[in-house]
């Protein structure tokens, strides 16, 4: 591992971070942020924080008019919240012991649970939280309740004293169909359960989306995109997802094996998120990732890199990226660090 002095405020350079760590572009993180409140403008668009998990970030989004959030993790509400960021904040996963979020709703912060069982429904009303979302399957086998059981859901929710503000529904095994057309049809039968169930619900919001059905989810009230803002190779091979990828991890080759063809750089399974694959570097082909380590050769007869020199990796996947990192230096073009945020939506 580098030994470099990690730098403590903006004015620092690229060169001087200790690696691996995030670095964000500012460039291409604005033109995202703009790109997408230009279509899912204010309220229209409630940010997923699980994917950058920082309220540095979060408070930027915030400043575009997006004021309200969508969270997966108690640890998330708590620190939104904290931050002066809880004017509406949806934690869009399913939780049993609430009591922690009620606390938050006695700190002023508006917090609203999903819930998809009468298990769950207990749980808000023990818990001291007072709004609900009813969670609706829409055909990922993950959470949520079965379309026709919505309405007694909701009619159980007000009879406990909970106000139900809508529904919700997550279409995320729509999220890389690679045709345009073909993800635009199966979201839309997607969301047509989400109608069916709004029917028997009521309330002002239909709850769902995310970056890979920003064009052609036309039924949610309010979008839950969360990786439009800094990107992955998985978002990034969608034709009609037109962010730019505006985070990489910084990494330092710490061995070079000239023989081989390889080179060694200091950043592996314990900085990025593998459940997409490996991250790729342009213009080298990866190879494998160890604990610590990437290893990987030149493309079209480059020259490897020297020991000490810096490169910077894609994920595949931002979200558990993110999470494996305590902070995250913003840049601009000439790679001057212009700010830092901690990644302080870690844990849970």
């Amino acid at each position: 591992m580098t030994t470099s002095a990690r730098p403590d405020q903006a004015g620092s350079r690229l060169a001087e971070l200790s690696t691996p760590a995030l670095v964000v572009d500012h460039g291409p993180l604005e033109r995202n942020l703009a790109t997408m409140a230009g279509v899912w403008p204010g309220r229209r668009l409630r940010p997923h924080v699980k994917a950058h998990k920082t309220s540095g970030l979060a408070r930027r989004q915030a400043e575009l008019g997006h004021t309200g959030f969508t969270c997966a993790t108690i640890r998330e509400v708590e620190v939104m919240a904290a931050a002066g960021l809880g004017e509406d904040l949806l934690l869009a996963n399913e939780v049993l012991d609430m009591h922690r979020l009620g606390a938050v709703v006695k700190s002023g912060a508006r917090v609203t649970v999903a819930v998809d069982s009468d298990a769950v429904l207990a749980a808000a009303v023990a818990g001291g939280v007072r709004e609900v979302l009813i969670d609706v399957n829409v055909g990922l086998p993950r959470c949520g309740c079965d379309p026709a059981d919505a309405g007694r859901l909701a009619d159980a929710a007000r009879a406990a004293g909970l106000e139900v503000r809508g529904v919700m529904g997550y279409e995320g095994h729509l999220m890389m169909v690679a045709d345009p057309v073909e993800r635009a049809g199966k979201t839309a039968g997607a969301m047509a359960m989400l109608q069916q169930a709004h029917a028997d619900v009521g309330g002002d919001i239909l709850s769902g989306g995310g970056t890979g059905t920003w064009r052609t989810n036309a039924v949610v009230t309010e979008l839950q995109a969360g990786s439009y803002a800094l990107m992955d190779t998985a978002y990034a091979a969608q034709d009609d997802v037109p962010f730019e990828q505006a985070l990489t991890v910084l990494a330092t080759v710490v061995s070079v094996n000239s023989s081989k063809g390889y080179a060694v750089a200091d950043a592996g399974l314990k900085a990025f998120g593998m459940d997409h694959g490996n991250p790729t570097l342009p213009g080298a082909a990866v190879w494998y990732c160890s604990d610590e380590h990437t290893i990987f050769s030149m493309e079209d007869g480059a020259p490897l890199p020297a020991v000490g020199d810096r490169v910077r990796l894609v994920p595949a996947h931002i979200d558990p990226t993110c999470a494996m990192h305590e902070r995250m230096w913003v840049v601009d073009g000439n790679d001057v660090v212009v700010d830092c945020w901690p990644v302080d939506m870690r844990g849970w």
